[in-house]
């Protein structure tokens, strides 16, 4: 009697549907909702930082630092080792940069002129006398870096301390708003020639927001003759 008794117990006793309550829907929503914000935050952030390092690369200012950065060593490596100049410029004066007192000494300045080979050597170059075809000479000009190509000789600066500008000579804006510049190499000899290596420091400064871009390179000279 009470096994039966039990069994009606048992068969009328409510079963629960299988699936979830309302209140865990609810939990579950909000749950999702929180993940969805936080990648959202993610990528909102994500993107905008992507816009400001794509601003920063592509800007003004280090597409000129790039500039100055791949001339100079690509006209710095070709050129002789042995025949190259540094400069101080005084208004529109350039003047060889020499040792004071020792033969070895780290001389700076703000203009750096290259000599080198840009023809195919033939017997009419074949002379010690001859240290290059072409020259080129880098130089502050207020706050622009400059660039001048051109044969050799007669060279970038003449006898009086004076650009040469004229028929052949090319000349190019490499960087504007330098607010720094120093060339700079060591001496071997009370000359003031130098042991092939010539290092660059430029400054480079946004005039809208003052952001920098600051070059330090360096080139070695690889080609001698005589």
């Amino acid at each position: 009697m009470n096994k039966e008794f039990q069994k009606s117990n048992e068969s009328i006793r409510p079963q629960h549907a299988g699936g979830f309550t309302l209140i865990e829907v609810i939990v579950a929503m909000a749950a999702s909702l929180i993940v969805v914000l936080i990648v959202g935050i993610l990528l909102v952030g994500g993107q905008r930082g992507w816009l400001r390092t794509y601003d920063y690369a592509n800007s003004k200012t280090q597409i000129d630092a790039l500039t100055t950065t791949i001339s100079f060593g690509s006209l710095g490596r070709k050129s002789n080792r042995t025949d190259y100049k540094i400069y101080e410029i005084t208004g529109q004066h350039f003047t060889p940069v020499l040792p004071d007192n020792n033969p070895e000494e780290v001389l700076t300045g703000q203009a750096v002129e290259f000599h080198y080979w840009d023809t195919a050597l033939n017997s009419d170059i074949m002379n010690i006398s001859i240290t290059g075809t072409a020259y080129a000479l880098f130089y502050l000009d207020g706050n622009r870096l400059m660039l001048d190509t051109g044969p050799y000789p007669p060279g970038g600066v003449d006898g009086n301390g004076n650009r040469i500008d004229g028929t052949g000579v090319s000349t190019i804006v490499l960087a504007n708003n330098v607010t720094a510049l120093e060339f700079s190499h060591t001496s071997r000899d009370m000359a003031g020639d130098g042991k092939g290596c010539v290092r660059m420091k430029l400054t480079i400064t946004d005039p809208q927001d003052n952001s920098r871009a600051t070059v330090t390179s360096a080139t070695l000279m690889r080609n001698v003759w005589p």
